[in-house]
């Protein structure tokens, strides 16, 4: 089954087409790779999925529901898109409460274990803004799923993580899947798009080309 089906998708901003006439579709519980340099349109793309950018043509549906107008954003979705922006004088706990406090759908047992999940300790008294980069991405990953959404859109997810990290970022990725997740990864990484995806498509100055899986 189709999971997000992307049709005729352009974006133009002033001058600068910056997506061209895309057409994709994502299957359930795969994990999906998009490979391509920087400024080749991955972000914008992912952006569009998420619904936070309205294409200037064509439509995103995900699990059937158009973005835009049948919901504004995916139902069930978590994400990680550019560097995850959090209170610097809170801790990794407190952070991931008060988004949860704007939903109420979170408990508190949820938080902790999502931070667990990641390689976080919930009680940890340090304030986000002495967090190493590799933990500010843990911590990010930890928000997208505390929520345990359907969907995953991650960009750069291992950015800052060293090589334990990023193994064990695999390994739960991996995990995720299998448990029925569908995932939207972008990465530099060849080794992490070899190891990790079962699809995988290259951007290129707006244009998407499908590269292994189809």
């Amino acid at each position: 089954m189709d999971y997000i089906e992307v049709k005729d998708l352009s974006l133009q901003i002033r001058d600068t087409k910056i997506l061209n006439e895309i057409n994709i579709s994502f299957a359930q519980k795969k994990i999906h790779g998009l490979i391509g340099r920087n400024g080749s349109g991955k972000t914008m793309l992912m952006k569009c999925i998420c619904g936070f950018i309205r294409p200037t043509k064509g439509q995103v549906q995900v699990n059937g529901k158009q973005i835009g107008r049948d919901v504004d954003f995916p139902e069930s979705i978590g994400v990680i898109i550019e560097t995850p922006g959090f209170l610097p004088y809170y801790t990794g706990y407190r952070n991931l409460k008060q988004l949860a406090a704007l939903r109420g759908s979170v408990s508190t047992e949820r938080i902790r274990k999502s931070m667990e999940q990641v390689g976080l300790d919930p009680f940890l008294k340090r304030h986000v803004k002495k967090y190493s980069l590799g933990m500010r991405q843990r911590l990010g990953l930890a928000q997208a799923i505390m929520e345990d959404p359907d969907l995953l859109i991650l960009d750069e997810p291992m950015n800052g993580l060293d090589k334990d990290g990023v193994q064990d970022m695999r390994n739960y990725l991996l995990e995720l899947k299998e448990r029925g997740k569908t995932i939207l990864i972008a990465s530099h990484s060849a080794e992490d798009i070899e190891v990790l995806c079962d699809t995988v498509c290259e951007m290129d100055k707006g244009v998407l080309t499908k590269v292994k899986g189809w």
